[in-house]
This record gives C-alpha cells, sequence and structure tokens, in this order.
C-alpha cells in the first residue's frame, strides 16, 4: 500500500514563487490515483497530485490522516518546488473534496503536524461531501441514504476563521444524494457563523463529474486570491 501513499509535483520553471494547487482525486475513498489535471497545467501554478491509501485497505477515516500529511509536506517542502507555501490552495473532486474540507475544516489534524490551517490560503472542494462520507458511514452499518454529522463531517467544524472557500458541485437535479444541497447548508452555516469569504456554485446541466467545467473557476479564484489578475 505504500505506493499508493505517494505525491507527484508538477511546478514551472522560474524564478519566483508560484501559487500551489494541492488535488486529491476521487473515488469514494476506495478508488482511484493520484493526478495532476491537465486543466491545471501551464497556469503558473505548481499543482500537486495526493495519493492516499484507500478503504478496504485501511479504515475510510485513513484518507484523511493521509490527505492531511500531504498538506503537512506541501508546507515543509514546496519552496524546493518553486512553490509559495504562503500562497497553498487545496481542492479536490468528491471524495477528494471531502478530503481537503475534512483535512482544513477540522484544526486538530494539521495540528498535530505543528501547523494553523488557517495559513492555507483557500479551500476548493469539487462536489465534496460536507456530511459524514458514505464510506465511513458504510463502514458503520449506516445506509448512504441516511445522512450523518459527526465530528468526520466537514459541517461539524463549520467556524468563522477558516480560510476563503469556493464550493464547486453539479446540477442539483443530476448531482449525487443530496449533494448540492449539503454544500448549501454548508454555505449556509459558515455564513450564520459569520464566514466573509464562502461562495457556492451550482454548475447548472453538469451531473457528479463536472470536473472540466468547473477547473477554470478554481483557475479565476487562485488568480484573483493571488492577485495574478
Amino acid at each position: 500500500m505504500k505506493e499508493k501513499n505517494l505525491l507527484d509535483v508538477y511546478y514551472p520553471e522560474v524564478d519566483t514563487r508560484v501559487p500551489v494547487i494541492i488535488w486529491f482525486h476521487g473515488g469514494g475513498l476506495t478508488s482511484g490515483q493520484k493526478e495532476i489535471p491537465l486543466a491545471l497545467k501551464n497556469k503558473g501554478f505548481c499543482v500537486v497530485g495526493v495519493g492516499y491509501r484507500l478503504s478496504p485497505n485501511v479504515p475510510a477515516e485513513t484518507c484523511i490522516t493521509d490527505a492531511t500529511a500531504a498538506i503537512a509536506w506541501v508546507f515543509k517542502n514546496i519552496e524546493r518546488f518553486n512553490g509559495d507555501p504562503n500562497a497553498i490552495f487545496v481542492s479536490g473532486h468528491s471524495a477528494g473534496g471531502y478530503l481537503a474540507l475534512m483535512s482544513i475544516m477540522d484544526k486538530s489534524r494539521l495540528k498535530k503536524h505543528d501547523l494553523d490551517s488557517d495559513r492555507v490560503a483557500g479551500l476548493v472542494p469539487f462536489s465534496g461531501h460536507t456530511i459524514t462520507h458514505f464510506t465511513i458511514r458504510k463502514e458503520q452499518g449506516i445506509p448512504g441514504e441516511r445522512p450523518l454529522i459527526d465530528n468526520l463531517a466537514p459541517l461539524y467544524h463549520v467556524r468563522n476563521n477558516a480560510p476563503p472557500i469556493l464550493l464547486i458541485t453539479g446540477d442539483r437535479e443530476k448531482e449525487l444524494l443530496g449533494r448540492y444541497e449539503e454544500n448549501a447548508y454548508f454555505y449556509r452555516m459558515m455564513k450564520v457563523n459569520g464566514h466573509p469569504d464562502v461562495t457556492l456554485y451550482e454548475m447548472d446541466g453538469y451531473g457528479h463529474g463536472m470536473t472540466e467545467p468547473a477547473f477554470p473557476l478554481l483557475v479565476d479564484f487562485v488568480n484573483r486570491k493571488t492577485n495574478l489578475k
């Protein structure tokens, strides 16, 4: 399983520090592999594609532990690849979006690596669970149609001092069970808690596989937050 717990770094040959996007692949915490999305190449960013161990080989919660360790590695090493540790954005699709959210919203996870999750410049989950992930629920004997919000749910960790957040989902009528609605609830609870910079986009006409039309939104978000445009 060691080969799963690796990452790839794509970086430009430049003389300055550039923004960094950490990308977690999807696959329900049970499948998939690290990837550098083509849509993020040649945009002037470092892109880190993260692999993580998968259920059922490990408990699904271990995926969060691996994801957090990868983020910590990036903070401590990305300058070697021309990346700016003060401009790190965390993103991913589906299960990867869930891992992005959990790694940053639960401040205790990066704290174990002596890092403050609020140092992250932005959080951009693509169609990620904000309730407890269905694979974690399955391990507990809970069916996918029964929602759960416990300490393994990003919604459990809503707070007003989290990094800027861009939530992106597919069309609510084409998405997986309630995925738009749980993101909308997360958005509303962040606003209620006084978070000043959270946005929700619904990609009309697109289902759960909404990554391609969503990538330009991620690129624009990074550019705006780092004043590249």
